[in-house]
Order: C-alpha cells, then sequence, then structure tokens
C-alpha cells in the first residue's frame, strides 16, 4: 500500500505551525473533539484576539478545520495524511507529559460542565506502560457547546 504524497511545503507548513506553545495547548484543547473559539479562549486564559490569531494560523497550516454555526466558530482537527496524522500523535503524546496541558483541559471541563475533552490514557503510547491508542485524539468526538 502507498502512503499519500506529501509536498515538503505542506510538511513545513505543518511544523511551523506545531512550533508555538500557544498552537500546542489549542490542539491539545482540541484532541477531545470539537471546541467553541469562546471556549479555548477562557480555557487558556489568554485574549481572544490573541487565541483567533493562533487558530488561524493552524487553521492556515490545515491543522484544524472551523466550523461557524450562528455567533460562534467551532474548531477541530483536521483529518490528515498517514505520515502528518503519525507527526501529530507524537506531538499529542509529548503533549500529555506538560503540566499545563493537564490543566488547559481541566479548566476546559470545569468551564464546559463536560468530561468529553481526551482522557489521559489516549495521550500516552507504550513507553509509558498505557493500553490504548495515542490516536484517540484524532477521532471525531462529540462537540462541546
Amino acid at each position: 500500500m502507498r502512503h499519500a504524497e506529501m509536498d515538503l511545503a505542506d510538511v513545513e507548513r505543518a511544523t511551523k505551525a506545531l512550533a508555538d506553545a500557544t498552537r500546542l495547548r489549542i490542539l491539545a484543547l482540541l484532541g477531545g473533539g470539537e471546541v467553541c473559539v469562546c471556549h479555548i479562549h477562557e480555557s487558556l486564559g489568554l485574549p481572544q484576539s490573541k487565541v483567533s490569531r493562533h487558530l488561524a494560523y493552524l487553521r492556515r497550516a490545515g491543522i484544524v478545520n472551523a466550523r461557524k454555526q450562528g455567533l460562534w466558530v467551532y474548531y477541530s482537527v483536521a483529518n490528515h495524511p498517514a505520515p502528518l496524522n503519525l507527526v501529530l500523535s507524537s506531538v499529542s503524546h509529548c503533549l500529555g507529559h506538560v503540566e499545563a496541558v493537564g490543566k488547559d483541559r481541566k479548566r476546559l471541563e470545569a468551564k464546559t460542565g463536560c468530561g468529553c475533552s481526551l482522557p489521559d490514557a489516549a495521550l500516552t503510547a507504550a513507553c509509558c506502560g498505557a493500553r490504548g491508542s495515542m490516536h484517540g485524539w484524532l477521532s471525531g468526538s462529540a462537540p462541546i457547546e
């Protein structure tokens, strides 16, 4: 089976998008499924304009999708070719070891009242002794409203 071909510019664009702490924190929040921009900025404790700017960067890089519903914009992790999916899964694993990311997810759960954010086990891999897929954050979850 042949993997989907990727352009070097696509890989460069994606890796540059991942080279920022704010964008990584956003991706971790999106790991559990679709999230409204208002909940993202509240959970991160950052101004809405800064979060929107970083989400636009991730969208232009093809990392996330946006869906507008009335006045609200919901973001989710986009589907990717297998090679890029592997990179994102590795990033997901690393983020599972970052204390600040865990705190962000807990704030998201407290704000939304929903336990839809990514469970810790899905962010770990065999090196951590966990069972479960580190690709879990890329599967579709119900939107958080």
